[in-house]
């Protein structure tokens, strides 16, 4: 079974969340989500979206780096939203497994806000075309810390504007919520090939 792990921080965007587990399930993806450490992720996992929506988590972090950080899945995945990106990109554990994900080839995704505010202070945007909602790109001195920084992290990369989603080897990015389904359904043909893909795409036009 292809295995997924999804983080979520208070603020994530509910959309860019929930659509993308539910697309890599309905393709029988193994997927993990695990709440991130914030103010307000409480007892039982409970992870507060950025519209009030709350899920719940099937990992705390804590539990997550006891069990399952050293086994990489297939795919790794965070969602956009403010301050939920923000909140992702402040944990440096998430920051670690995302950069391990990647140098081993894993598929590594990202939406919206987090492209620009999480993966690019990892350096893993270097040299890399990818995508993000329109504006967040503005903010990456800030993301990476110094003009310096973001120039060395962010060197060669390209931004490509107004396109739902980009592929670059194994990095995935997106540019918003309303392209989440299409996002979704290129991970999905991704991890599992277009026969599943074309599948999962018949069976969620007839719901």
């Amino acid at each position: 079974m292809k295995k997924a792990v999804v983080f979520l921080a208070d603020g994530f965007e509910e959309i860019e969340a929930v659509t993308i587990i539910d697309y890599l399930r309905r393709a029988d993806t193994g997927v993990q989500t695990v709440a991130v450490p914030s103010p307000s992720v409480q007892k039982e996992n409970m992870v507060r979206g950025s519209h009030g929506i709350f899920v719940k988590a099937d990992l705390s972090f804590v539990e997550f780096e006891k069990e399952y950080s050293s086994q990489l899945p297939d795919l790794v995945y965070v969602p956009g939203g403010m301050p939920g990106s923000v909140n992702l990109g402040l944990c440096h554990g998430v920051c670690d497994f995302l950069v391990r994900c990647y140098e081993n080839g894993k598929i590594t995704s990202a939406l919206c806000a987090a492209p620009a505010v999480v993966l690019a202070k990892t350096g893993i945007l270097k040299g890399k075309k990818w995508t993000c909602y329109p504006g967040m790109e503005e903010g990456l001195v800030e993301y990476c810390g110094t003009p310096e920084r973001m120039m060395e992290l962010m060197e060669g990369s390209r931004l490509e504007r107004s396109v739902p989603f980009v592929v670059d080897g194994n990095l995935v990015t997106g540019r918003g919520p309303g392209t989440a389904e299409q996002f979704a359904m290129q991970l999905v043909l991704m991890l599992h090939g277009q026969k599943v893909a074309d599948l999962i795409h018949a069976t969620s036009i007839q719901r």
